[in-house]
C-alpha cells in the first residue's frame, strides 16, 4: 500500500495505560509528517476561505482570522503511521465558529480541505461540526511551526491524521464525495482509527 510519508522524530514507547485504537502506540514525541517540501507562509499572504456551496464565499486575512474567538483543544490525536499522541494542547478557532460566518446550500455535505503547497483531504461535513474540528494556530503554548503545518492547521482529531490539512488555506464545501491527495493514492476515503480505516480495502 501508499508509504511516501516523510517521517522524522520517531522513538516507539511501550505502551501506556490509555486505550489506543487498532494497531497504534503512543508516543510522546510530535512526529514530522509531510507528503512534500514544507511550505513557508508569510503572515501577510496568508488567507483562508470559505468557498463552494456557500451563498456567498467568505475569506479571511491572518489578521482577521486571529480576531476571531479562539478556545483550547485537548485531544488526542492518531497517525495512519501508527502513532498516536495523547491529550495534545492547541489553541485555535473551532470549525462551527467559521460556519457561523457563512450560509450553506442545502446540498453541501462533504469539505474538500486544501492546504499551501498543493495538498487537498475530503471530509464529510458531519465531521467538522458540532466541535468536531478546528483550525490550530498555537501548539503547546507557541506559534504552530511551518514542520506541523503552521502558521495555521486543520485538525480533525477523531480521524487519522492525513485529514488534519497543514498550511489550510481553504474548505470548499461539496455535494458528492471527491478523494484528496492521499484517498487518491490508495488511503481510506475516511480514516477512522478505531476501524483501523487506513487504506481503500479497509472501508468495505
Amino acid at each position: 500500500m501508499p508509504s511516501s510519508f516523510f517521517n522524522q522524530g520517531f522513538q516507539r514507547k511501550r505502551p501506556s495505560t490509555h486505550k489506543l485504537p487498532p494497531g497504534q502506540y503512543e508516543t510522546h514525541d510530535f512526529p514530522v509528517l509531510s507528503a512534500g517540501p514544507t511550505p513557508r507562509i508569510a503572515l501577510d499572504k496568508w488567507t483562508l476561505t470559505l468557498e463552494g456551496l456557500v451563498e456567498e464565499p467568505k475569506k479571511w486575512s491572518w489578521q482577521e482570522f486571529n480576531a476571531l474567538p479562539q478556545q483550547d483543544f485537548n485531544p488526542d490525536i492518531h497517525c495512519v503511521t501508527q502513532w498516536s499522541k495523547f491529550d495534545t494542547k492547541w489553541r485555535g478557532v473551532s470549525l462551527d465558529t467559521l460556519l457561523e460566518q457563512v450560509r450553506l446550500k442545502p446540498d453541501a455535505r462533504y469539505v474538500m480541505a486544501s492546504s499551501y503547497g498543493g495538498y487537498t483531504t475530503n471530509l464529510p461535513l458531519a465531521d467538522v461540526r458540532e466541535g468536531k474540528a478546528f483550525i490550530g494556530l498555537i501548539y503547546d503554548g507557541q506559534p504552530l511551526t511551518p514542520e506541523h503545518g503552521g502558521p495555521a492547521r486543520l485538525v480533525v482529531p477523531h480521524l487519522y491524521f492525513w485529514k488534519s490539512a497543514k498550511w489550510i488555506t481553504s474548505l470548499r464545501f461539496m455535494a458528492d464525495d471527491e478523494p484528496g491527495f492521499w484517498e487518491r493514492a490508495g488511503y481510506s476515503m475516511y480514516g477512522d482509527p478505531w476501524k483501523a480505516q487506513r487504506y481503500a480495502d479497509d472501508d468495505e
